[in-house]
């Protein structure tokens, strides 16, 4: 027997030779594992008075912490989500009336249609009476006889089984005579309660009994494929949608993180809800692989509708604003946006609007009311021809005539009337067509309601703080006739033909740039829409400016990003996902919240029509038509009809190559005082700009003799361009 001396000394030569063959150390490895453990549990950061070893650079440097702890219990319960206790159609009483009238129609729908059709059921049972007669009989028969049991009678007597037979027939026995009993017992008292309905009962209840029994055996005698009572109402088979059809949609869109994932047997899509019914359709949430953001499903979401083997108007990814880019959420519709029955709008048979508050103008993809507040806003409309811009724009001027208090300025520059029911009707001014004189019709109003503008700012900076204290127009000021702070509301179709004018193009741009910047807060509201989204169409200072925008179907990335705000493409939120068939329904981002998609409601001519008539008998009984709704001649105040670079040539001679700015304005004012009074240097910079006219620093003197330079103009350049614009023409 060996000690373990020597066994140990055994092991121990053989280590040494091994190490010595392969040059190599002897790692024990015990203490390489506490090693490893105390490494981990150490801190890798060296203090600060103990610098770090750096003597084996392939050392391994930990840069997690030991155990780095997460958020405490009351931490997570604080960022947690609350899920309302109410949910939002039963707190929203506008939602709960509409779901009840819904309910109400749908059963009193039910109701109507069968009563009408009741003497045709009881016609159709009553002449398959006799034949449920017959199938009764002979059920019973088939009963009594034991006839269930014949097969496996049968097949004993194929196997010549004698005492499995005989067991059965006594079983069979039994049971007829049993049965047999049964039917005589009820028989007799079948024919004894009969007789004495007979001889007892009233006339009413013998009729009822009769009537009872015949439907019984007319039901009994129904065929399967022609059943009695019709449908009132064929409800959509949609299938229910499940984890597996998600997953195997996402599957189909061939993103590779999505597909590697599932390829070795992971989902490649984290639910982070159950999948539960959202209106009128499923929806579904959850986390996307790492690296896969919801614009990535979005460009697919063709390919998202055929996995899910939906209409593609059912389809609707949508990216979570709170969360990060990664968390998707699917709605997925029972009927195609664009087809589907959408709820009455609440103001198309009657009702007025105040318009400073939300007035529902459409619904979400789930059939929810979409409400927008008009006063405070400056918005644009773009997309492509033939997708609902005109009715849109039409609606929103229609919620304008609404409100009795509102003077409405609507100008159709595509001159075929879409406009009308609301400018003939009570429009304080209105033109249809982009001639001559329908541009400087339009230009003097501009004009004018830069003047209003101009006005407003002063009344509302003269107001005290009690009654004016956000120094803005608020629906009690608007109810004050003294203080002229009623509601304008300025609508524009193809607005691209003003700005792109050759001649005037320059100041419509000012002063709408003017209107979109200053005029919500002096209730004054300007809505263009075009069918041209470029730069051209809507000049950058006024699309980056409106606080609403409606972006239907456009065809490219600029044109969606000119309507919706820049980056709005990379985001997902794209317009050009829109089919053609999707008429009316846009991305609509205001009120305070992200871009959502809203199907507009669709009110066609003769309704517009007749809610403009509604309208004008609500402002003829408030008293407050005016302009062209009670044709009057519009004549432009010679004040308004001024030419900004004319006047500023006129002030500043030949002589004088280069002016202060100050100087400019000063002058300004003492030519026209009813239109320049007011301005400073800014002021003037800011009109220029659309001319192109720069201002920068010019060296001057002051009163004093004294050298300076300051913000000023150039006269040249505002030759040139007063030249550019009027052709070529003399502009001296």
């Amino acid at each position: 027997m060996k000690h373990p001396d020597e066994e140990n000394e055994l092991f121990n030569r053989l280590e040494a030779d091994m190490a010595a063959d392969s040059g190599a150390d002897v790692v024990d490895l015990g203490k390489a594992r506490s090693a490893r453990a105390e490494s981990t549990n150490s801190s890798t950061t060296p203090a600060p008075d103990q610098p770090a070893e750096t003597g084996d650079p392939s050392a391994t440097v930990m840069v997690d912490g030991p155990s780095p702890a997460g958020p405490g219990y009351l931490a997570r319960l604080i960022a947690a989500k609350r899920r309302a206790i109410v949910p939002p159609w039963l707190r929203s009483t506008e939602e709960l009336n509409t779901a009840a009238r819904w309910v109400a129609r749908h059963y009193s729908h039910l109701v109507g249609y069968h009563a009408l059709r009741a003497p045709m059921y009881v016609g159709r049972l009553a002449l398959q009476s006799p034949h449920g007669v017959a199938k009764f009989m002979g059920g019973t028969m088939r009963w009594v006889a034991d006839r269930e049991g014949e097969p496996v009678r049968l097949a004993a007597v194929r196997a010549e089984d004698a005492a499995e037979y005989l067991k059965l027939s006594r079983q069979r026995d039994g049971r007829v005579r049993l049965r047999t009993l049964v039917t005589v017992l009820g028989m007799f008292v079948g024919m004894g309660a009969a007789l004495a309905i007979y001889v007892l009962a009233p006339g009413w209840l013998q009729g009822l009994s009769v009537s009872a029994v015949v439907m019984a055996l007319g039901y009994a005698g129904r065929a399967a494929d022609a059943p009695v009572v019709t449908r009132a109402v064929e409800v959509p088979t949609v299938p229910k949608l499940t984890s597996d059809i998600v997953l195997r949609a996402l599957g189909s869109l061939g993103i590779p993180a999505i597909n590697q994932a599932q390829a070795k047997g992971r989902e490649g899509f984290a639910f982070t809800a159950p999948i539960t019914r959202d209106g009128p359709g499923w929806r579904a949430e959850g986390d996307l692989p790492f690296g896969v953001t919801v614009t990535d499903v979005i460009e697919r979401r063709e390919r998202l509708a055929s996995g899910l083997r939906r209409p593609l108007g059912c389809v609707w990814p949508e990216a979570v604003p709170d969360e990060h880019t990664g968390r998707l959420v699917l709605w997925v519709g029972d009927q195609d946006m664009s087809t589907a029955k959408k709820p009455a709008w609440p103001l198309l048979k009657a009702g007025a609007v105040d318009l400073f508050k939300p007035v529902a103008f459409g619904t979400d993809q789930r059939g929810r009311w979409v409400e927008i507040t008009l006063m405070y806003i400056a918005a644009v409309i773009g997309a492509i021809p033939r997708m609902g811009k005109t009715f849109l724009l039409r609606l929103l001027l229609l919620i304008a005539a609404l409100d009795v208090r509102a003077e409405v300025h609507t100008y159709d520059l595509k001159g075929t009337g879409d406009l009308d029911p609301v400018g003939e009707r009570i429009a304080h001014r209105h033109r249809a067509g982009d001639d001559d004189d329908d541009i400087e019709y339009a230009l003097a109003d501009l004009r004018e309601l830069r003047q209003e503008l101009r006005r407003r700012a002063k009344m509302i900076r003269s107001l005290p703080r009690d009654i004016c204290p956000e120094s803005k127009v608020t629906s009690e000021l608007a109810n004050k006739p003294k203080l002229g702070l009623h509601p304008i509301v300025i609508g524009v179709d193809e607005c691209q033909v003003w700005f792109e004018h050759p001649k005037h193009g320059a100041e419509f741009e000012e002063i709408c740039t003017d209107l979109v910047k200053r005029g919500p807060a002096t209730g004054i509201v300007l809505l263009l829409a075009t069918q041209r989204p470029d730069a051209k169409a809507l000049p950058t200072g006024i699309s980056a400016n409106a606080s609403a925008r409606f972006c239907l179907k456009v065809m490219g990335q600029l044109e969606n990003d000119m309507v919706l705000g820049t980056s709005s493409y990379k985001r997902g939120v794209r317009a050009t996902m829109f089919s053609w068939k999707d008429k009316g329904i846009h991305y609509f981002v205001g009120e305070g919240a992200d871009a959502r998609i809203v199907s507009s409601v669709y009110v066609d001519a003769p309704t517009a029509e007749t809610i403009g008539l509604r309208a004008r008998k609500l402002r003829e009984a408030a008293g407050t038509l005016s302009g062209h709704a009670l044709g009057e001649e519009f004549e432009a105040h010679e004040s308004a009809a001024y030419d900004l670079l004319r006047d500023m040539l006129a002030v500043v001679p030949a002589e004088e190559p280069k002016v202060w700015s100050e100087i400019v304005v000063a002058r300004l004012a003492e030519l026209r005082p009813e239109v320049y009074g007011g301005w400073d240097p800014e002021g003037l910079a800011a009109a220029l700009k659309p001319y192109g006219v720069p201002t920068g620093q010019v060296w001057g003197k002051t009163d004093a003799g004294k050298g300076a330079n300051r913000r000023g103009i150039e006269r040249a350049k505002v030759t040139a361009a007063l030249a550019e614009r009027d052709g070529n023409r003399d502009a001296g």
